[in-house]
């Protein structure tokens, strides 16, 4: 029997898609600087061949292939693509770029490019698109929203993601801690509502300071429910890690969501982190909403 891949390994065969304008093509040309061949537009039933052809069966090539709504989406080919190869000890991949509606309508307004998928307006082309995708996207290993990422932070998010895996560790936690105010991020993998605790924002003194500032932290932090809170998160996953890692995944993203995004969030996000570190996990933070 195949020995199957060591999770630690990056994809040896990269899908890559996701909403139009979102950033693939920024995402294929950072692949191509990682060392992957990069075939753009490939139709899922010849992923196999490429494999063969580019040798990725040898371990000297990682193969990405990008496709999207301008083919087709035959899913059934793609699954059963990613099974053929699996079968064969090769880790097969998903990465799946996406950014809110308003961003994409945004993005297309500022470039005047046309949509690929014909509609009568580039508002009902993106619904019609997200629609589409919408099974391709609950089948991705990785899901990365770009709404408020710039090109150099898209590089560094896709670098992170899939650099050798001898430079990096098995398993990458991301925390994102926002506001629901201003929306829930798309691409969080578990998601906690941390709202049940005292508002800072109600202390005149802790209102114009964020969760980072001593004060604040000692204020959250100096909360039995905060404290409690924490613990059984940590608890979560001690049990969720391993059984994540069994199963292939490097890559965890974790929000944490208060109303503004400013205090109880980034206090609980920064202890967290702390929190991984100790356990040898490395934890990237993102305060999303601390500066509005």
């Amino acid at each position: 029997m195949t020995e199957p891949p060591q999770i630690t390994d990056r994809p040896q065969v990269l899908v890559v898609t996701g909403m139009s304008g979102a950033g693939r093509s920024t995402a294929a040309k950072v692949l191509e600087d990682l060392e992957y061949t990069v075939i753009d537009n490939l139709p899922p039933q010849l992923i196999a061949q490429a494999v063969d052809h580019h040798e990725v069966t040898e371990r000297r090539r990682q193969l990405a292939v990008v496709i999207d709504s301008r083919g087709g989406l035959p899913l059934d080919a793609l699954q059963s693509a990613r099974d053929e190869l699996g079968r064969q000890g090769i880790r097969v991949g998903i990465l799946f770029l996406d950014a809110e509606d308003q961003v994409l309508i945004h993005r297309y307004e500022e470039n005047r490019r046309p949509h690929p998928v014909r509609s009568d307006s580039v508002a009902d082309a993106i619904g019609r698109e997200r629609q589409m995708l919408a099974e391709l996207r609950e089948m991705a290993d990785f899901v990365v929203d770009t709404s408020d990422l710039s090109v150099h932070q898209l590089r560094g998010r896709i670098v992170e993601l899939f650099s050798e895996a001898e430079t990096r560790p098995p398993m990458r936690v991301a925390l994102t801690s926002f506001g629901y105010k201003h929306g829930i991020p798309r691409d969080v993998d578990l998601l906690f509502d941390v709202r049940f605790l005292p508002n800072p924002h109600w202390v005149p003194d802790l209102r114009p300071l964020v969760g980072t500032d001593p004060p604040v932290r000692e204020y959250v932090l100096g909360q039995p429910d905060a404290k409690q809170f924490l613990e059984k998160v940590e608890d979560l996953l001690i049990f969720l890690i391993p059984r994540y890692q069994e199963e292939g995944k490097s890559y965890l993203s974790i929000g944490l969501g208060c109303t503004g995004g400013r205090h109880r969030s980034v206090a609980l996000a920064v202890e967290l982190a702390t929190w991984l570190g100790s356990r040898g996990i490395t934890a990237n933070v993102r305060h999303r909403d601390a500066a509005e």
